[in-house]
């Protein structure tokens, strides 16, 4: 198993790890890595994790998973549908709908487990994948907690640019033209072309795309099957994105959801603007002090960064 290892991140000796597979209703075939805890007994409480958004599970999630593993959880990485080892034409495309399907897919599979006890699935998502694991908690109502880190709202900034610096009818406007432009383009040309990944040099640019850079483009988080460290998505790939706003329903999730953000994330407002729409007593938003967006991918510089002590305790609470 070693020797065929292609994470970003070593393994651990606590933890079994294999690869599965499953589909979710669209008939795509998901790609997981799968981390239970070598001591195990009795039926487990299970977790699926994905994301960052244009992230593949050697990356993030496969670390969040493993970790959570270690703590006596069974836990799925998965790679969402058109990314990574996951199946579905063509590739490097996303749409709320089917990502949001992904994650319902990943608790069907675990729910079905002999291993795992399908009374306690919780859900855990990265960046982009924070929102689609509140949005999924909107309708899948198996899934007990719903841990939300460093989150993106992908539908808030492709419609409204970062900062909503970009929120205006015209601005959207111009985005509608600029895609619709391409994909007269792409039939033409009989390929879809990438709107390319990180920056390959940062030098000029705001603080978090250097924090970017320095996660996807370095050997700290680089993988061969990212997105973000390679060419990126498809030009056309948000166009289902600008088309739509998650968390209409974010204040009918009755279980339990946390959202984790960095002091210094240049994302925290996705966060803590969609906690304020979440309702109950088991919400809970945690603020983790000194650390940035990219921070919370890998612990950062020291690995400590990433309050997993807190989000055990968060889940097991609430499953």
């Amino acid at each position: 198993m070693k020797d065929n290892w292609d994470k970003v991140f070593p393994l651990s000796g606590e933890v079994n790890h294999k690869k599965v597979c499953f589909k979710n209703h669209f008939g795509i075939t998901l790609s997981a890595d799968m981390y239970s805890p070598k001591k195990a007994a009795g039926k487990l409480p299970a977790i699926a994790v994905s994301g960052p958004f244009g992230a593949v599970k050697e990356q993030s999630s496969g670390l969040y998973a493993q970790e959570m593993a270690r703590r006596g959880f069974l836990t799925i990485a998965f790679d969402p549908s058109f990314t990574g080892e996951s199946g579905g034409e063509p590739r490097y495309m996303n749409s709320p709908d089917i990502n949001v399907e992904d994650f319902q897919a990943a608790v069907d599979f675990l729910s079905n487990l002999d291993e795992v006890n399908p009374d306690k699935i919780s859900i855990i998502g990265i960046c982009g994948w924070g929102g689609m694991a509140i949005q999924t908690a909107c309708i899948d109502t198996r899934i007990k907690a719903t841990v939300a880190v460093t989150m993106y709202d992908m539908s808030r900034v492709t419609g409204n640019g970062y900062f909503d610096g970009e929120d205006s009818e015209e601005a959207r406007y111009q985005k509608r033209v600029a895609l619709n432009e391409q994909r007269t383009k792409d039939f033409k040309n009989g390929n879809y072309a990438l709107g390319g990944g990180v920056v390959d040099d940062p030098t000029g640019m705001p603080d978090f795309v250097k924090q970017y850079y320095d996660y996807y483009k370095t050997k700290r988080g680089y993988h061969p099957r990212s997105l973000n460290s390679n060419g990126g998505w498809n030009v056309t790939a948000s166009t289902s994105l600008l088309n739509t706003r998650l968390f209409t329903y974010a204040g009918e999730i009755r279980n339990a959801v946390m959202v984790v953000h960095g002091e210094k994330a240049h994302s925290r407002y996705f966060g803590e603007d969609a906690f304020k729409l979440l309702r109950g007593e088991n919400k809970e938003l945690l603020i983790v002090p000194g650390a940035t967006h990219c921070d919370l991918y890998d612990g950062g510089e020291k690995g400590d960064k990433i309050p997993f002590d807190e989000i055990e305790k968060f889940i097991e609470k609430n499953i």
